[in-house]
């Protein structure tokens, strides 16, 4: 099925499979990008030269374009850039924003830039600066999230912008494709999707809890970091929730002294990543430490398998999904549902 996001990134089909922290590791980016589909690759959790090192196991793994998702807050966001284009990576995902500058720096090195919004402006923006495609994250999607749904969403953006759009939130099929489509979306973006699949590293007790969930399982919460976080509702979620400030305070300083020791990163760096993620929003000093750290949340599930330390962010569609396929397994059936449902469609005419 060609589009603009297959012409635009070389990929046979157009689905992508999102940056997730912990999660989208070499093994399920060279899963999926083998599979037809683009993978991404989250790198906020990883040094420089970890970062390097797994870009070239993908590539040891696959001969088929993939990307890199990079934090355009970072303060070492130039230097990840700069690995990107020295490595050859195909194209640049960003969970924010990124500036004018580093959009023309990856352009001039053919690096295919596409930046994550939720919000018609966001994209506008980017867009005016030059970004290659836009992907538009709805309310139902998991992780940070806002609060216009998907089918509201989509249209606004693809109305708005001369680029292609990929559609992400609530998506785990064949139909949701096609309807992406319809709405004029060149493809569209899945994580929980592809974190439930047996590619994904995720621990089985881990994908277990996801796939015992149902809809009413998956919650919105501003008690992790102070900003709006989908994810499964856990023991953990609730007491965060319960907590008042001198405890969440507590909290927020022991897990930010174990991210400390597990990433080696600064203090200083610490706090200027919180305070990124405060910059206009009314976040409390346990907010931004909390904010500063949640990795070391996410790391605790999706790595370690201790669904009582850590948070498991969460699409709404964790609700609607039973199986682990491998990537090969799923993006052949959602390729084959959607042509189904295309023909169905014209049938019907």
């Amino acid at each position: 099925m060609e589009t603009a996001l297959t012409r635009l990134t070389g990929v046979r089909h157009p689905v992508v499979q999102t940056g997730m922290g912990w999660v989208a590791g070499p093994r399920l980016v060279s899963a999926t990008a083998n599979a037809g589909a683009l993978g991404i690759l989250a790198s906020a959790t990883m040094t420089l030269d970890q970062l390097r090192a797994a870009v070239r196991e993908v590539r040891s793994r696959t001969d088929a374009p993939f990307g890199v998702n990079l934090r355009a807050d970072a303060a070492d966001a130039g230097d990840r850039v700069r690995i990107l284009i020295e490595e050859g990576v195909r194209v640049a995902s960003f969970a924010l924003a990124p500036s004018r500058e580093l959009i023309g720096e990856l352009k001039e090195a053919g690096v295919v830039v596409m930046p994550t919004v939720g919000a018609r402006r966001h994209a506008e923006k980017v867009a005016g600066w030059g970004a290659d495609a836009v992907l538009v994250q709805g309310a139902e999607g998991g992780g940070h999230t806002g609060e216009v749904a998907t089918t509201v969403l989509l249209p606004q953006v693809v109305d708005a912008v001369d680029i292609p759009v990929v559609a992400a939130g609530g998506f785990f099929d064949g139909r949701g494709l096609v309807a992406a489509l319809a709405y004029g979306a060149a493809g569209v973006a899945m994580g929980t999707r592809f974190l439930l699949t047996s590619d994904s590293t995720v621990p089985e007790a881990v994908k277990a809890r996801y796939l015992a969930a149902t809809v009413r399982d998956v919650t919105v919460t501003r008690a992790v970091d102070g900003l709006p976080h989908r994810m499964l509702r856990t023991e953990l979620v609730e007491a965060l929730e319960r907590s008042g400030r001198v405890r969440g305070a507590l909290q927020a300083v022991r897990r930010a002294v174990g991210y400390r020791r597990l990433s080696g990163t600064s203090w200083r760096r610490m706090l200027q990543d919180g305070l990124a993620l405060r910059h206009g929003k009314d976040l409390t000093w346990s907010q931004v430490l909390l904010a500063a750290n949640t990795p070391m949340l996410l790391k605790a599930s999706m790595v370690d398998g201790r669904t009582d330390l850590g948070v498991m962010a969460s699409g709404q569609v964790a609700g609607v999904i039973d199986d682990l396929p491998s990537c090969a397994e799923l993006v052949e059936r959602i390729m084959k549902e959607a042509e189904d449902t295309r023909r169905r469609l014209t049938a019907s005419r």
